[in-house]
């Protein structure tokens, strides 16, 4: 029971997140917001992921309690959405306090999925998320006939979301997710395993913002591209089920091979970005990319630190929060013939930096 409440988790988490990252920009769209507005206001999000975890560090502690208020809260920001989502200032405020939000959730059940799980178990689990992304991207574009359509799954999901984490939430972890610990958090301890997490989501700003556009001017048809990344996703699946041994080994090795890996894979991209059969072979290296690359993270960042659930708040911070800001604006000051060459180059800087790193297991 445990496992399908953790499943059902992910799995209605990360189909909200796919509601928001695809069809979000396509109903501020229609309601009439410019293309400069839309990119303010997700700007925020991961600005919020990145500033976050800065408040935990001595004055507040992730705790079931404020684990439980932050599943509430974002409830009623997802609520605020239908009376603020026509004002520009209001609306982003609102977006803000929903990333504060959803900034603690993750890390929470991240952790606790490792902890009930192992990591034996963990890909298993997660790999529900990648299922309801995909789902929610192919059912929803048929039902979207009016803007608020998406918010009223994007409301409904979100409360399925809570439901199953209140639902974990009656097995008594605390004790085995907060053990006593004198450890004082550092960054400077890590600097280098911190600076590749930064820069290897840096790398993908290109591909996260610009794939699509970037092959739709190299000649393949909006179609095509759909099914690369539905492909992706299905690698990303494959990976997440079957990587746990993989996982026995040294997992700073494992890092260093998916960053590795990652930076070849932007550098086909730049150069035979019209090729169709090596675009698929790119997409299906998301599964090193990232599914693995991931979950090794994750799993490493547990055996680094005693506070377990603020160091996967900064991972997410550092990496997907500032990574992700940084990478897309770099993306779109870099957008041409370059793009994914500038995307190689931040993947090897990410690849120098873990080289730096001692290995601690």
């Amino acid at each position: 029971m445990l496992f399908f409440n953790i499943s059902a988790f992910y799995f209605f988490y990360f189909a909200a997140v796919g509601i928001y990252v695809i069809f979000l920009p396509k109903v501020l769209n229609d309601i009439g917001y410019s293309a400069f507005d839309i990119g303010l206001i997700l700007a925020v999000a991961p600005l919020m992921k990145f500033a976050m975890p800065f408040l935990f560090l001595k004055h507040i502690s992730l705790n079931k309690s404020m684990f439980k208020k932050a599943l509430f809260l974002t409830v009623i920001a997802v609520a605020l959405f239908y009376i603020t989502i026509e004002h520009f200032y209001i609306f982003m405020l609102n977006n803000a306090f929903l990333a504060a939000c959803l900034s603690l959730i993750l890390p929470y059940l991240e952790v606790t999925t490792v902890t009930v799980l192992g990591k034996d178990r963990y890909g298993k689990a997660r790999l529900f998320g990648s299922i309801g992304f995909m789902i929610i991207a192919l059912v929803l574009a048929k039902f979207l006939s009016t803007p608020f359509v998406a918010l009223h799954y994007y409301l409904a999901i979100v409360v399925l979301t809570v439901i199953f984490a209140l639902l974990l939430l009656k097995n008594d972890l605390e004790e085995k997710l907060n053990p006593i610990s004198d450890e004082v958090f550092s960054f400077l301890k890590y600097a280098a395993f911190w600076a590749s997490i930064f820069f290897m989501q840096v790398s993908f700003g290109s591909f996260y913002n610009f794939f699509t556009i970037y092959e739709l001017e190299h000649g393949l048809s909006l179609e095509t591209i759909s099914y690369l990344w539905a492909f992706g996703v299905i690698c990303e699946i494959l990976m997440l089920y079957y990587q746990a041994p993989i996982l026995k080994n040294n997992l700073l090795n494992i890092i260093k091979f998916c960053i590795g890996i990652t930076a070849f894979r932007w550098l086909l991209l730049y150069i035979f970005p019209d090729s169709l059969e090596i675009v698929f072979f790119t997409q299906a290296i998301h599964a090193f990319s990232f599914a693995l690359f991931h979950s090794a993270i994750v799993i490493y960042l547990y055996s680094l630190y005693d506070n377990k659930k603020l160091a996967q708040q900064f991972m997410f911070g550092v990496g997907y929060g500032l990574g992700g800001f940084v990478g897309a604006l770099l993306a779109g000051a870099t957008y041409g013939e370059y793009l994914f060459l500038f995307s190689a180059i931040f993947a090897l800087f990410s690849f120098i930096a873990i080289c730096f790193v001692k290995k601690s297991n």
